[in-house]
């Protein structure tokens, strides 16, 4: 028996639009059939997860803090796959803009008076960063055939052990009684707090910012035009002048930067200094975002939010309701495979061919 997939004439906008809330209903019930089979309450565990990481607001800005990364890291990333290009590394492209941009906090340490150049330096800094380590993939498949994923990938690493070996060796707090991490960064070199008392910094605003550019150039510039050619159709792309090399480089570009920006803005806001580990995994989340979020920017500034939120709930359920953190990722993963489920449906009509080989 084989199974044929035959797109679908004239398809329906309303389950384009609501696909993706099924699938999340539909996790949502899988999800409480496990939790229940784990002997807890799924209302509990439903409330644990969705609602009460809404009801505080330190919960609220907990649930911003941590989206602001995943929106960042999979909007880049969006570029990438709408043509059809695969980087898997912006894990390694996060850390390599935290540890360079860091850096320059680092050495500005006891400047007097605070000077207000620190901190947009370790901004530039960590987004070029991220940007040239985006593009060693890009410039190894262009000019000699190797495959972006598999070099994207290993180069997570490679940058997570320079990283562990700068912050335990040549960064480390002389004055730090042997603990692997640099000295804290003067107040120059923290993102300001957007509200007084909170944790809810600059970082979150950037995010946004991105989002909203990253909106205006996919829907309104050459360049968007480009990418959605490529990705749609390489050969009609080539007839129109748009090179598939010089577009490989752009798009790991500008993820490349995306995740550096990601990166330092985590290191320069909610962490305060460079430590072994900066990232709980955001790159390698961010891809699940970057799919929930169908590769648009604004669908993906919402899937970062209820990842975030999510994450918020599963730490409060493995506190109050002794499940399991892994059953969180197991969760987010199942999400992902029913919303990538419920898309081809939308777009193509299942059929089951008898007597036929696949």
């Amino acid at each position: 028996m084989r199974i044929d997939l035959t797109p679908r004439i004239g398809r329906s906008a309303l389950m384009d639009a609501l696909s993706p809330i099924l699938a999340f209903l539909a996790a949502l019930v899988i999800g409480g059939l496990v939790v229940a089979a784990l002997g807890r309450s799924p209302a509990a565990a439903f409330v644990t997860y969705f609602v009460a990481p809404l009801s505080e607001v330190w919960s609220l800005q907990e649930v911003a803090i941590k989206a602001a990364p995943l929106a960042l890291i999979a909007t880049g990333l969006a570029f990438c796959y709408r043509a059809n290009i695969w980087n898997i590394g912006a894990e390694g492209q996060f850390v390599v803009g935290g540890l360079f941009g860091g850096w320059i906090g680092v050495a500005a340490h006891g400047i007097p008076g605070d000077p207000l150049w620190v901190l947009p330096l370790m901004l530039l800094v960590g987004t070029g960063a991220g940007m040239v380590y985006g593009l060693i993939p890009a410039l190894l498949k262009v000019h000699l055939g190797v495959s972006e994923i598999l070099t994207s990938l290993m180069l997570v690493y490679v940058a997570e052990l320079l990283l562990d070996y700068m912050a335990r060796g040549p960064l480390r707090d002389p004055a730090g009684f042997n603990f692997p991490q640099s000295v804290i960064f003067d107040d120059a070199a923290h993102l300001p707090y957007l509200m007084e008392g909170g944790t809810l910094h600059a970082g979150v605003a950037l995010a946004v910012a991105v989002v909203v550019l990253a909106t205006l150039v996919l829907g309104r510039t050459l360049f968007g035009f480009a990418v959605r050619v490529v990705g749609a159709s390489p050969r009609a792309a080539r007839f129109a002048g748009f090179g598939d090399a010089r577009l490989t480089l752009a798009v790991f570009a500008v993820s490349g930067a995306a995740a550096g920006l990601a990166g330092i803005s985590e290191v320069a806001g909610r962490i305060g200094q460079l430590q072994p580990s900066i990232s709980p995994g955001y790159g390698f989340t961010a891809i699940i975002v970057a799919f929930l979020g169908r590769l648009s920017p604004m669908g993906i500034l919402v899937a970062a939010l209820v990842i975030a939120l999510t994450t918020i709930g599963g730490e409060g359920a493995q506190i109050d309701l002794k499940l399991p953190l892994d059953l969180t990722r197991a969760f987010q993963g199942l999400l992902l495979a029913l919303v990538l489920g419920a898309d081809a449906l939308s777009r193509y009509r299942v059929r089951f061919v008898p007597g036929a080989t696949a």
